[in-house]
């Protein structure tokens, strides 16, 4: 994880530490030096929700939703720290490897906010995520672009939903991008390998929907992609197979609820 994020320029920012909040320190991708080898150190996990949600693809995750890596995403999505995009691109990029074949294209389709997300977040964060995560990947050697295929519609805020309300609510505001006056229609992705993206796992709906819009359009998913993985606080625990069992099992919610997904 080093050679990802070792070419990237230090951040040097006027603020506190994206991953604890620690002040007057020098600052890496917008972290302080502790902060930064934290997020250097993660190294990809498979992971699923028990029971996974029906439809949930392969998912692989960077690393557990806590300390560093939640504090940096957060500032990034919450807080308008949009040139933490860089970084967590790279980490991003990790995870995509795992589930792409080097020489192989890939295209990696982003889970889209909603418009009223986009508003208060100035931009789709995952788009941004996206197009850093695709530069990362050519820069060590992959055949990479983004397909913006999904469009989101208006939602209900999933803190506030249980697990089965999650996934009706995830099923019923994803859709393909339709043609617009005007505007071509998007072509399908080309052929190789399609891995979805998000930020965040938690129940497995958004990701689960997700899968099924574009195999409902003949695009064949063979993964996801997320930066961290969470869980319920009274659920099952996720499972870890297939990669490095590092905080898998010790992945928890510890914000005052559950995170959203996209």
């Amino acid at each position: 994880m080093a050679g990802l994020l070792g070419d990237l320029a230090d951040l040097v920012l006027p603020v506190a530490c994206a991953g604890c909040d620690a002040e007057r320190v020098p600052l890496r991708y917008g972290a302080c030096a502790a902060c930064a080898a934290r997020l250097e150190a993660l190294r990809p996990f498979r992971t699923a929700p028990e029971p996974p949600p029906p439809g949930l693809p392969v998912c692989v995750a960077v690393g557990p939703y806590e300390g560093a890596l939640r504090g940096v995403l957060l500032a990034y999505k919450e807080r308008g720290r949009h040139r933490l995009a860089r970084p967590l691109g790279a980490l991003l990029a990790s995870a995509v490897a795992t589930l792409a074949p080097r020489g192989t294209p890939v295209t990696l389709v982003p889970v889209p906010s909603t418009a009223a997300a986009v508003r208060e977040r100035h931009g789709d964060h995952m788009a941004r995520l996206a197009g850093h995560t695709v530069r990362r990947l050519r820069e060590a050697g992959w055949d990479a672009r983004v397909s913006r295929q999904l469009e989101a519609l208006p939602r209900p805020d999933s803190t506030s939903l249980s697990v089965a309300g999650r996934r009706a609510a995830a099923d019923s505001s994803l859709r393909i991008r339709g043609p617009r006056i005007g505007v071509p229609r998007r072509a399908a992705p080309r052929k190789g390998t399609l891995v979805i993206v998000d930020d965040i796992v938690t129940t497995g709906a958004t990701l689960a929907a997700a899968t099924g819009r574009l195999e409902e359009a003949k695009m064949q998913v063979a993964g996801a992609a997320v930066l961290s993985a969470t869980r319920l606080r009274r659920g099952s625990p996720f499972r870890c197979a297939g990669f490095p069992p590092r905080g898998a099992d010790r992945a928890q919610c510890r914000g005052s609820g559950i995170p959203n997904e996209g």
